[in-house]
């Protein structure tokens, strides 16, 4: 996660696994004096991702999300990181709520003049450490175990902006439903930001692909690019280039 050590990314992973909490089992867990756990700990409760509690602490975000944070990891970045390279400086885009987008603030850095609306309250660190990132948030309705702003107000507020690109992840892809999630609200929202973008990018991991979710979002026609990572095998990549869709797979 953005702005923290290597120890205190390694102290929220151990949090996440709820297997240990506590000041003195942190420290045993890490090697590291109780002094040390405790100065990381209240540095990572400064930069809002734990919630102190006595004599330990718990991570501050839903452990849903917490799970899908923690989840191919490496996969993600690399996928975020090849979206972020189709944002140019000036730009005005959108990024939906999602762990894979929510990443694309992180190569970001060095970019100027780039606008940002998004419903993602991920996207947060990434405003505090670059100047260059102007970011709209939308407000309306927290989710936390989406980490996003929802319902009418939101959507309303994404009406207002017209953009060259949105963003968006899902939680599942197949050709005979499109896009799917399990978050009705969520569905909403990116339906929206799309139809307010002249392009269309999804970022999506390849474990997601044949998965069907709850709630229909978009036919998988309504994306103009794909970027994905090897996992997506070559028959599946050109049967939806067919479609007219752009498939990187990075």
């Amino acid at each position: 996660m953005i702005g923290l050590s290597s120890r205190e990314n390694q102290i929220l992973e151990t949090l996440r696994n709820g297997e240990k909490n506590s000041v003195s089992e942190l420290s045993h867990e890490l090697g590291v004096s109780v002094v040390t756990i405790r100065a990381d700990l209240k540095s990572m409760e400064e930069k809002g991702v734990i919630v102190r509690t006595r004599g330990g602490a718990i991570p501050a975000f839903h452990p849903e999300m917490m799970d899908r944070i923690g989840s191919r990891t490496p996969e993600k970045e690399r996928i975020a990181k090849a979206a972020a390279d189709l944002v140019k400086d000036g730009d005005k885009i959108m990024i939906t709520n999602g762990t894979t987008s929510a990443l694309v603030g992180r190569y970001l850095l060095g970019r100027r003049d780039v606008q940002i609306v998004t419903n993602s309250t991920l996207l947060l660190p990434y405003a505090r450490v670059n100047p260059n990132l102007n970011i709209t948030f939308v407000g309306g309705e927290f989710r936390p175990s989406a980490e996003a702003l929802v319902g009418p107000e939101a959507i309303h507020r994404i009406d207002q902006f017209h953009v060259s690109m949105t963003i968006t992840g899902t939680d599942g892809v197949t050709s005979e439903h499109g896009l799917t999630t399990h978050l009705v609200e969520s569905a909403e929202i990116v339906r929206k930001m799309c139809e307010q973008a002249e392009t269309r990018v999804l970022v999506v991991d390849s474990s997601k692909f044949g998965k069907k979710g709850f709630v229909k979002i978009l036919p998988l026609e309504a994306i103009d690019i794909i970027i994905t990572d090897t996992g997506l095998d070559q028959q599946t990549a050109e049967s939806i280039e067919k479609l007219g869709i752009e498939v990187h797979r990075v």
